[in-house]
């Protein structure tokens, strides 16, 4: 493309220096042609008038005092009637420029100068159009080169830019070129990029997510599994299948929640529902675990509340802070159930150190961790509780204190359990 432009420029720059440096030489030429003939001519009719006058006053006419009249360039032959012819100048040999003007007294006056002094005027002027249209050829080259350079440099950019994109590279350049076509261009591709970039952030925080969040319940259900194999009472098999059955379609539950945060974090499917049956499932499926480490998990609170959420969404939020617990704090762990103005507030403590001081809020951060961890569950469940129009909040940092908030509809028979203590599952 680049030799192109710079070929295309010069194919208008030569036609047009063709045509108009050819017209221009033409004219020149006529132009110098006629200026020398009216010289001579003008010289002719100056000579005899000097002749006239001379003859009128009875005055010497002679080569001697002609001579300063005539240029040395030129040639003049003076004809009197009676008297021999007078020459002034040198005869001109070849092509010449002749002019003859006749006196009042019938003299004759000839001027003649070479044509050579022409032809060699015709030649300057022509040298000089020729250096223009040097001076005019190199310009054009000159520009054409920068020219070419401005639009393929950044068509080159913007290939790389293209080339990046298509490697997996979505950083956007934010560059421009000051060509109006070639700016919507790299604007198109920036924000491509940035869509791109997106996507991929999208889908590497879904991959993360997906296997954070199944993790435990996978290992959960494993376990199931494994009681089923190893039992021989009819009814254990079926009690466990059955537990086993809830835990699949909670999995199914969560990756459907996690593809549809994925997709627009702001789509909720909040419906009212039982909380104590969510606590209590959570309950029953971290026990084991719990017991494992040598540690209880209950359960106290208002009982028979109606929230208004994802039951799958709560669930999920509930078993990243209980494994919260679980791997960083220590003794036993509580949930409690409480209502604040129109909303349900599901409390989940233990009895360890509490978050360090330099996390504070931070802990909500992903890849923020007090320990070794990846740091994305918190993360991930606030994002589950923001989704269904509620919030997770660390409400106290030693002990540990963490409260999860969420619209209330009025029960329509509430109890009030708070004083009956707490209940170990």
């Amino acid at each position: 493309m680049r030799r192109r432009l710079i070929n295309s420029t010069l194919a208008v720059v030569l036609i047009v220096i063709a045509v108009f440096g050819i017209s221009l030489v033409i004219v020149e030429t006529r132009t110098i042609t006629s200026s020398a003939q009216d010289r001579v001519e003008s010289e002719a009719l100056r000579l005899v008038s000097i002749v006239d006058s001379r003859l009128v006053g009875d005055e010497a006419i002679t080569a001697g005092i002609l001579r300063a009249q005539v240029p040395d360039e030129r040639y003049a032959l003076i004809e009197i009637e009676g008297r021999p012819p007078i020459e002034v100048g040198e005869r001109p040999v070849g092509d010449v420029i002749q002019s003859t003007a006749t006196g009042e007294q019938g003299e004759k006056v000839t001027v003649q100068e070479s044509r050579s002094s022409v032809t060699a005027e015709v030649g300057r002027t022509l040298l000089i159009i020729a250096a223009v249209a040097l001076l005019a050829i190199v310009a054009a080259v000159i520009l054409a080169v920068r020219q070419a350079n401005r639009l393929t440099s950044p068509l080159t950019d913007l290939a790389e830019t293209a080339e990046r994109l298509g490697s997996g590279d979505p950083r956007p350049r934010s560059k421009r070129y000051g060509v109006q076509e070639l700016d919507r261009v790299a604007d198109v591709l920036d924000r491509s990029a940035e869509r791109i970039a997106r996507m991929l952030t999208a889908e590497r925080r879904l991959a993360a997510d997906a296997s954070h969040q199944l993790r435990t319940p996978l290992t959960a259900l494993s376990m199931r599994l494994e009681e089923i194999a190893l039992t021989e009472n009819l009814e254990s098999v079926k009690e466990e299948a059955t537990i086993a059955l809830a835990q699949v379609e909670r999995l199914t539950d969560v990756v459907q929640r996690l593809l549809t945060n994925a997709r627009d974090p702001r789509t909720g499917s909040a419906v009212s529902f039982d909380l104590d049956e969510v606590i209590k499932q959570q309950v029953e499926e971290w026990r084991p675990a719990y017991r494992s480490a040598g540690r209880a998990i209950v359960s106290s609170g208002k009982r028979h509340l109606q929230a208004v959420g994802t039951p799958g969404a709560v669930a999920q939020v509930l078993a990243a802070l209980i494994e919260n617990s679980l791997m960083h704090g220590g003794g036993t762990v509580a949930l409690r159930t409480r209502v604040t103005g129109n909303q349900t507030v599901i409390e989940v403590t233990d009895e360890g150190q509490g978050v360090p001081p330099e996390l504070g809020a931070r802990i909500f951060e992903r890849t923020i961790s007090g320990r070794n961890s990846t740091g994305i569950g918190l993360a991930v469940a606030r994002d589950l509780a923001e989704a269904d129009g509620g919030r997770l909040e660390m409400l106290q940092a030693k002990p540990p204190v963490f409260g999860l908030f969420l619209s209330r509809t009025t029960p329509k028979t509430p109890v009030d359990d708070e004083t009956a203590g707490p209940t170990v599952r």
